[in-house]
C-alpha cells in the first residue's frame, strides 16, 4: 500500500484517515498529492475506531450544514467511486428524563428550524422504540433519516480514488520538520526530504503538533479519548434499536446485531495525542448509566475500545488556509463528525486550493464559520 515518496509535490496532505484521504480523493485529479501516515496504515486512530453513524443533529448547529450537504454523496456516491452508497437505515432518538423535557424542547425547536425532520415523542412512543425504557426517561426527539456509515468501504474507496487521481501515499512517513522555502516547504518525512508547494495538516489528534513542527501557531486542537464498548444482552434487544443519544451528553448506545449493543459513556477526557484504550473507569461509568436508562440485564462485555476525537477552542471543524501562512492548509478539528462531514469538507476545500467549486448541497454551504482566521 506505501510508496516511497516523491522528491516533490503540489500538496503535501499529513495524516491519511477520513480527513486527509477525502481531501487527497477530492483533490488529486487537480494537483499532484503526497498523502503520508505516521503509522503503519491508514485512519489507525479515530477513523477504524468510530462509531459510524450519519446523525445530523450530531455535533451541534455549527456543524449540521456540514452533515445535511454530506448526506447526498454518503447516500449516492459519484459514478466511479462506489458501487452502491455507504449508508444503512437507522433512527436516533435524542432522550431526557421528565426533568430534561425543556432541554428536549430548545433541541428539537434549534434543528426544526434550520430544516431538520425532528418530532417530539414522549412515553410509550419511546417505549416502542426502546424496549425495556424506564418510565422516567419520558422525553425524546426522533429523526427518521439516522443512518450507519460503512467506515471502512468509506475510508478505502476514498484512498482507492485518491491513487486513481494519481495521489501517493506513504505510510511509516511521520513530519519530522518543515522549513518555509521562497516557493514552498522542505519537508522531512522520516528519513526522507521533500519539496511541497502546500502543506494539508489533517492530522486529528496530532494538528497543533505537526503545525509546530512547521513552524506555524497552533489554534488550539485538543484530543479528547471517548470509549466504547460492544455489550452482549440478556434479552432479545432488535439490531434495529434506535441510536439513542441523552440529551444532556450523558450516553450513547444503538444496536449492533440482536441482543447486542454498542455503548458509550459519551466521555471526553483531555488527553495528548497517543495510541488511546479503554479505562475500566469509564466502561465502569458507561454500563451504570445504561442501566439506569433500559432494565436490560447484561450477560458480558465483549469488546471495549477508545478512540480520540479532537476539537477545535469553539468545537467546529477548521479547514482553510492558516491565518499567518498562506502555504499552510488546515484540515483538523472534525471532533466525533469527521466521518459524517467528509464530502463537504473535502469538498469545499479542494475547491481552495484548485479543484473545480462543488454543485448541489456542497456547493451551497458558507465555509466562513469554519475558517482558521477566526481565531485571528
Amino acid at each position: 500500500m506505501t510508496e516511497k515518496p516523491p522528491s516533490a509535490t503540489d500538496v503535501l496532505i499529513v495524516g491519511a484517515g477520513i480527513a486527509g484521504a477525502s481531501l487527497a480523493a477530492a483533490l488529486s485529479p487537480w494537483r499532484r498529492i503526497l498523502l503520508v501516515e505516521a503509522e503503519d496504515a491508514p485512519g489507525y486512530h479515530a477513523t477504524g475506531r468510530s462509531a459510524a453513524f450519519w446523525h445530523e443533529t450530531y455535533g451541534g448547529a455549527a456543524v449540521q450544514p456540514l452533515s445535511a450537504a454530506s448526506f447526498g454523496a454518503l447516500n449516492d456516491p459519484a459514478p466511479g467511486f462506489a458501487e452502491r452508497g455507504f449508508l444503512s437505515p437507522r433512527t436516533a432518538l435524542t432522550l431526557g428524563r421528565r426533568s430534561e423535557a425543556a432541554a428536549v424542547n430548545a433541541f428539537a425547536a434549534e434543528f426544526t428550524a434550520k430544516g431538520v425532520d425532528v418530532i417530539r415523542m414522549a412515553g410509550d412512543e419511546i417505549a416502542e422504540r426502546v424496549p425495556g425504557v424506564r418510565p422516567e426517561w419520558s422525553d425524546a426527539a426522533y429523526e427518521a433519516a439516522c443512518s450507519d456509515i460503512d467506515v471502512g468501504r468509506l475510508h478505502a474507496a476514498c484512498l482507492r480514488a485518491a491513487r486513481k487521481g494519481g495521489a501517493v501515499l506513504a505510510t511509516r512517513a511521520p513530519l519530522r520538520s518543515a522549513r518555509r522555502l521562497g516557493s514552498g516547504w522542505d519537508v522531512r518525512l522520516g528519513d526522507d526530504h521533500v519539496q511541497a508547494g502546500l502543506i494539508v495538516n489533517a492530522a486529528g489528534a496530532w494538528a497543533d503538533e505537526v503545525a509546530m513542527a512547521c513552524g506555524i501557531v497552533p489554534v488550539g486542537i485538543q484530543p479528547y479519548r471517548r470509549t466504547v464498548i460492544q455489550l452482549r444482552l440478556g434479552v432479545p434487544v432488535p439490531a434495529e434499536l434506535p441510536l439513542v443519544v441523552h440529551v444532556g451528553g450523558d450516553f450513547y448506545f444503538k444496536g449492533e446485531s440482536e441482543g447486542r449493543i454498542w455503548l458509550s459513556p459519551h466521555d471526553e477526557t483531555p488527553t495528548g495525542p497517543h495510541d488511546a484504550a479503554p479505562e475500566e473507569i469509564d466502561v465502569a461509568l458507561a454500563i451504570e448509566r445504561l442501566q439506569s436508562v433500559v432494565d436490560w440485564p447484561i450477560d458480558a462485555v465483549e469488546r471495549k475500545w477508545a478512540g480520540l476525537r479532537s476539537f477545535a477552542p469553539d468545537r467546529a471543524p477548521v479547514f482553510g488556509t492558516d491565518r499567518h501562512e498562506p502555504a499552510f492548509i488546515w484540515c483538523a478539528g472534525q471532533g466525533g463528525f469527521g466521518i459524517q462531514t467528509a464530502p463537504a469538507i473535502a469538498g469545499l476545500l479542494a475547491a481552495q486550493l484548485g479543484a473545480p467549486a462543488p454543485v448541489g448541497d456542497i456547493g451551497r454551504v458558507d465555509v466562513s464559520p469554519y475558517a482558521p482566521t477566526r481565531f485571528g
